[in-house]
């Protein structure tokens, strides 16, 4: 675990240990939380695995429903939750679970969980893993680096050499290599993937095949009474680093990919990545042009009255996988940490 990780850990268990949580929740805790998930499943065997924060247990997704409804929350759809914003009526603080991306083990894995809750969600569709034409950049990247035992890729003119041999390497290499590309351009980012996977045989088009739904799964999906089939974008690009013209046609088109396919109108959006970096007040504007009602982001927050105003900018609980336990969960849902994080700021919309 990283020393950024180690710190929020800590930082975990001083708040429960001290009972901080409990304290500021009636002062912190919101109308409701918007809470992320991404893969549900079993835990694997692997040692290297840079992208577990995207990852829970089926056992850790039942159990965050339950102790959801036990902290007094009403979990409904996205719809729902948008009524509450403008009604702005009181009540039980409500819960809308989204599942990003379109990932087969939503289907095999979360919606056996959801059924037997009658839990209702939201999963945003990327578009082109339907269509197998989009790419999970990293994926890949974690899957070249399990086959190499040494980087050596040039960035923005610098030549980065980084060894690769064992698991603690391996993570090194990941986390230097990911945190240089996501700072520049993605075009850059996605050509130096994609020279990694070639030396080191990865194929980008069968992992996608294999960790995502395809249309005939996603036109099941939809029609599932817990179900409601939101928006990801085609090509899952971070939108503030391209041209208003392209964020515009990734919005619309899959927007009307998705009501095509579905046969049901398409409300909601998550921009992907999701933070200030991929996604900021532009884009939302374009969001809204689109046709949406309500957009998602990643910036960590629970929902406020004042969120009616900007419906196109919500926060998210970003539920990560290192750290599946209720006490976190607790923590997270009483807006305490979200309070320390974003300094008593309530509404991050710029």
């Amino acid at each position: 675990m990283s020393l950024r990780h180690r710190l929020i850990s800590s930082g975990f268990d001083v708040i429960a240990a001290l009972g901080l949580h409990r304290i500021a929740a009636p002062l912190t805790r919101g109308v409701g939380a918007i809470v992320m998930f991404h893969h549900v499943r079993p835990t694997g065997p692997e040692t290297f695995a840079p992208n577990k924060a995207l990852e829970i247990t089926p056992a850790f997704l039942e159990a965050s429903i339950l102790r959801l409804r036990q902290s007094g929350y009403r979990i409904v759809t996205m719809d729902e939750a948008i009524a509450v914003l403008r009604e702005r009526s009181g009540g039980p603080p409500v819960a809308v679970l989204t599942f990003d991306d379109g990932y087969r083990d939503n289907v095999e894995w979360a919606l056996p969980v959801l059924d037997r809750h009658q839990a209702p969600a939201t999963v945003y569709v990327t578009t082109g893993f339907a269509d197998r034409t989009a790419r999970l950049w990293w994926l890949e990247l974690e899957e070249a680096i399990r086959h190499l035992d040494r980087v050596e890729v040039d960035i923005g003119g610098d030549r980065v050499e980084l060894p690769a041999v064992g698991t603690a390497e391996k993570r090194e290499a990941f986390a230097a290599i990911s945190r240089r590309l996501r700072r520049g351009p993605e075009d850059q980012l996605l050509s130096t993937i994609a020279e990694l996977c070639g030396r080191a045989g990865v194929d980008g088009r069968t992992l996608v095949e294999r960790e995502c739904l395809n249309w005939p799964a996603i036109e099941a999906l939809s029609q599932h009474p817990l179900i409601t089939i939101g928006s990801h974008t085609v090509t899952h690009p971070m939108l503030a680093k391209h041209a208003e013209a392209k964020v515009l046609e990734e919005l619309r088109h899959a927007k009307q990919m998705l009501e095509e396919h579905t046969g049901r109108p398409v409300r909601h959006v998550a921009y992907p990545i999701g933070d200030p970096s991929s996604a900021g007040p532009r884009d939302f504007a374009l969001a809204a042009q689109a046709g949406y009602l309500s957009g998602v982001t990643t910036r960590p927050g629970l929902l406020y009255c004042g969120h009616a105003n900007h419906p196109m900018a919500l926060p998210r609980v970003s539920i990560d996988g290192r750290y599946q336990s209720g006490a976190c969960l607790d923590i997270l849902l009483s807006g305490v940490a979200f309070a320390v994080w974003n300094r008593g700021r309530r509404i991050d919309v710029t």
